[in-house]
């Protein structure tokens, strides 16, 4: 359920802001326009909001400043506690992207950056098809993560990625599952999910799913 990668981000919580900044240069590239990332996934979400992977709390903050109610779910404890100083009255609960507590609140929603990648395939599809049982009718997915359009395009980052002599970003994209769009498109369209994809640089697009029925 992507909770084996939590001791990662435990590690990473003190630094993560850093990274997303550009102040890492293996990842510089990866977060390359980081502020325009959560722009459009704040400007596509509604007024009810279901955050997965809420990290130290960047794009929630973007959405309380929208007006729009967070629920955030957040498996690292050393990420929710960042995020909990930052935004000290916002719900943020001990869950994943599969595994999380019951919902009071309507969600018309559902958000993440940088997250749905640490589930497997078959894991991506177990939650798209939760998605669907959660959102309200016409309700909207929107992610901005690493994905690619072939497996040769990613192949191609990591050998890019090993000649720069970034080891460390090349191991994180062999390890985790950083999905083929097409994958993602299929296992959407397999739940009743309109989906339409947008690049906002070398690594990353934005999901927009829309439920249909």
């Amino acid at each position: 359920m992507g909770r084996e990668f939590i001791d990662i981000f435990e590690d990473w919580a003190p630094l993560y802001d850093d990274s997303v900044t550009g102040k890492d240069a293996q990842y510089e590239k990866v977060f390359e326009h980081y502020d325009q990332i959560l722009s459009e996934v704040v400007e596509k979400s509604l007024d009810k909001v279901l955050e997965f992977g809420v990290g130290t709390g960047n794009l929630t903050n973007q959405l309380l400043k929208e007006g729009k109610s967070v629920i955030g779910i957040e498996p690292s404890s050393a990420m929710r506690k960042i995020a909990q100083k930052k935004i000290p009255d916002i719900t943020i609960l001990d869950g994943d992207f599969i595994n999380f507590p019951k919902l009071t609140m309507p969600i018309n929603s559902i958000v993440s950056t940088y997250a749905f990648h640490h589930l497997t395939d078959e894991e991506k599809k177990q939650a798209i098809k939760q998605f669907h049982e959660v959102l309200q009718p016409k309700g909207m997915v929107v992610f901005g993560d690493t994905m690619f359009e072939t497996i040769e395009a990613k192949q191609k980052q990591i050998d890019i990625a090993r000649k720069k002599g970034f080891k460390a970003l090349a191991e994180d994209l062999e390890r985790e599952y950083y999905p083929i769009i097409e994958t993602v498109r299929n296992a959407f369209e397999k739940y009743n999910f309109h989906v339409s994809f947008k690049q906002m640089n070398d690594f990353v697009w934005i999901i927009s799913a829309i439920k249909i029925a």
